[in-house]
């Protein structure tokens, strides 16, 4: 193992181009300085396929390793996923610590958890990571690990004592997410019975929803031009000019290839997304590769069951573009779809209000309904999701409800006969 030092650290970037698929490299530069890296120099290449024993070809090993030498450097940080194998190799090939893709963005992801719940779903994810590269602290007491007579000893066991240890505490960890999780579902429960409308605001990582999100509720969370700058999910209450009140959650960014450890353990705060009623992707409209990034959020929005869920469009700091006024873009219908605005001047966030406001006016209908008596789980529903205005009970038993329901409940109702009554 190699130890990490306490200050910033000199960074040898690698960076492939493989027909297999692409990462940015702009990108992994932003990662590298955000998880306080120093990038010193770029090394480049292409492949038609990773070798499978160092990911690069024993050629750029020695061009690695040149350049280790002259920039005096601490760390390669490799734009891809690594093996265990190919990570253990390219450490034993170069003499320094190789960190692939995945580990970049666990570290930067243990350096912005803030709350109790972040920093567990953090340290679970990064727990499963190290649980394929456990064999790396143990390179010492190689000779053991073929078994054998001669071959027994402290090396296999304490080995298995970390492997132990390890699942030990994975499985605690879940146990207590699954009561946060468990936490999490009575609030959205009680936001559902108060039929309080839920917005979650999803995006590319570093797109300006934090910025937004502070805009639109007069929040104070942190915000910095870095990727991942805030993980802790954080829900606000929001007045809409109807005097309706939605519920605004500003959730963590996505990125392309989102590590799946990390999909698995922040399964539980993007529910905030999955169970929203409305999405806000927010948007960079000034980014060059906008469309992928765009491509790449609805991704993870499928992997999360959330990608049925309807969306505004929200496309922010056209501060940076050059002739874009603020305005919204409508459809057939004219219902708001995409929204132009920049989060950091506040041009168009009343433009968004308003977009907001369309949205949830006229969610909710009146009329009346005669229930029998033997459809008392229906009352009950009605009881839980709509507003009874009146209720009385006929001489035949029936009660004859007058009711405000929401849309999106009318499905209680297939049923029975509802008279509807215009506003």
């Amino acid at each position: 193992m190699f130890d990490r030092p306490d200050s910033g650290e000199r960074a040898i970037l690698v960076h492939l181009t493989l027909q297999a698929g692409q990462e940015d490299l702009y990108e992994l530069k932003e990662l590298a300085k955000s998880a306080g890296a120093e990038p010193v120099h770029v090394i480049t290449g292409t492949r038609k396929r990773p070798d499978p024993k160092f990911f690069v070809g024993t050629g750029k090993i020695e061009e690695i390793k040149a350049e280790i030498a002259f920039h005096e450097a601490d760390i390669v940080l490799v734009n891809h996923a690594l093996t265990p194998s190919q990570e253990r190799n390219l450490e034993e090939a170069l003499g320094v610590r190789v960190v692939d893709r995945n580990g970049l963005i666990l570290d930067i992801f243990a350096l912005r958890a803030q709350t109790f719940e972040g920093k567990l779903q953090v340290e679970l994810a990064q727990l499963k990571h190290l649980s394929t590269r456990l064999i790396r602290g143990w390179t010492h007491l190689d000779r053991q690990k073929g078994g054998g007579i001669g071959m027994r000893g402290p090396g296999e066991t304490q080995l298995e004592s970390d492997r132990r240890m390890l699942g030990g505490r994975i499985k605690q960890i879940q146990q207590r997410l699954a009561k946060v999780s468990k936490q999490r579902s009575q609030g959205r429960s009680k936001r559902k019975k108060s039929e309080i409308p839920s917005v979650s605001l999803v995006g590319y990582t570093n797109a300006g929803k934090s910025t937004l999100f502070n805009k639109l509720t007069g929040a104070d969370i942190y915000v910095a031009n870095q990727l991942f700058a805030t993980l802790d999910p954080t829900l606000r209450n929001c007045c809409l000019a109807s005097g309706s009140e939605i519920v605004l959650a500003d959730t963590v960014g996505f990125i392309r290839h989102l590590p799946h450890e990390l999909v698995a353990a922040f399964r539980s705060t993007l529910q905030e997304a999955s169970e929203a009623d409305l999405l806000l992707h927010v948007i960079d409209s000034n980014a060059e590769d906008r469309e992928d990034t765009i491509f790449q959020v609805n991704q993870v929005l499928e992997e999360i069951d959330a990608h049925k869920i309807p969306q505004l469009e929200v496309y922010n700091k056209i501060d940076l573009l050059e002739n874009v006024e603020p305005h919204i873009d409508r459809d057939e219908s004219g219902k708001p779809v995409r929204v132009w605005l920049s989060a950091v001047t506040g041009d168009g966030i009343d433009l968004l209000f308003q977009a907001l406001t369309e949205l949830f006016s006229n969610t909710k209908v009146t009329g009346r309904c005669c229930l029998q008596a033997s459809q008392g789980g229906i009352r009950a529903s009605l009881f839980k999701y709509a507003k009874i205005i009146d209720e009385k009970v006929n001489d035949e038993g029936c009660w004859n409800l007058f009711i405000e329901i929401d849309k999106k409940h009318l499905g209680l109702l297939k049923d029975v006969k509802f008279e509807e009554i215009a506003n």
